[in-house]
Formats: C-alpha cells, structure tokens, sequence
C-alpha cells in the first residue's frame, strides 16, 4: 500500500469536478432524447387537432378524448400494479437468495439447564399445568425367559451336528 503514490486533494477536486460535468451533459442529453421521444409518440399516436366547426362537433370530439384517456388510465393503472407485483416478486426473491447464501450470521445461544417441567412452563406459559413425568407414562412389561431358548442354548452339541450334516449335503450337490 505504501509503494502507490496518494492522490492530491486538487488532483481528487478536479476529477470530481470532470466527473460533475460529464454527468450533467449526459443528463442534459438524456431530457432531449426524452422530449424527442414523446414528439415523436405524440405525432403516431394522436391526430392533428381540428378546432373548426360547430359547438356539437367539439363536445364529440371531447367525449372521443375522454374515451380515449379512460383507456389510457386503465393501461396506466394496470402496468402499474403489474410493475408493483413484479417488484414484490423481486424483493421476495432476493430475501431467498440471501437465506440461500446465509450471509445472515446464527448468534451464538448460551447453553441453559432447565428441567422438562421449566420447559413447558416457558414455552406455554404459566396457565398451563403441564407435568412432565416421563416414566409414569410408560407400560409396565413383564420379562418372560422362555424355556426353549435354555434347552438349544444348553444342548450345544446337537445344533453343531446338525449344521454339519447340512455342509455335507451342500458338499454333496456341488460334485
């Protein structure tokens, strides 16, 4: 950083100032370019005015106008709320590549010991009478020890006789 050389405040102020300019000459441009345009749309779209003729012909012609700038209100009000939506649609979907990004930093939560009792107490408030005992809740199981698990569990030297005869047979087939 130190080997680049500052810019004067003159150098800075007299930048500033050909910045300003160009600016005002490209705004400048921008308004006649807008003015040329709505002649242009003024001459293709509306016809020359006639003021010549009787009083009943004017009240025609300014009921045909009337006509014809209720349209042009109707076309106006709704690309509006089509702009208006599409705008929304916009916003909303720029909070959802925001989410996506997760430029939004979690804070860190502190760790709190609270009971299941407190729990709920906070969560629902003080009216309810919630009380968490768990184990009260649960079914009461009785152990049954079956007496064919001990039998094949004692009687260990059959079961291996009788997988080996099932090798054998296995043997057998693959020949």
């Amino acid at each position: 950083l130190s080997d680049r050389k500052k810019m004067s405040s003159s150098r800075k102020h007299h930048l500033k100032s050909l910045m300003l300019q160009i600016a005002q000459g490209l705004i400048a441009e921008e308004e006649a370019q807008s003015l040329e345009d709505r002649k242009q749309y003024m001459s293709e779209n509306i016809a020359p005015l006639q003021l010549t003729g009787s009083v009943a012909e004017l009240q025609d012609l300014c009921k045909k106008m009337h006509q014809k700038i209720d349209v042009i209100d109707e076309e106006r009000y709704d690309l509006g709320s089509k702009v208006g939506k599409s705008d929304k649609e916009i916003e909303d979907l720029q909070i959802k590549v925001q989410d996506l990004k997760g430029k939004f930093k979690k804070p860190v939560l502190k760790k709190v010991r609270m009971s299941a009792d407190a729990m709920l107490q906070a969560l629902l408030g003080s009216k309810h009478k919630v009380s968490m005992d768990l184990r009260s809740n649960l079914k009461q199981v009785k152990k049954e020890v079956k007496e064919e698990d001990k039998e094949s569990v004692g009687d260990w030297r059959k079961n291996i006789e009788d997988k080996s005869d099932r090798k054998k047979m296995f043997e057998t087939t693959k020949e």
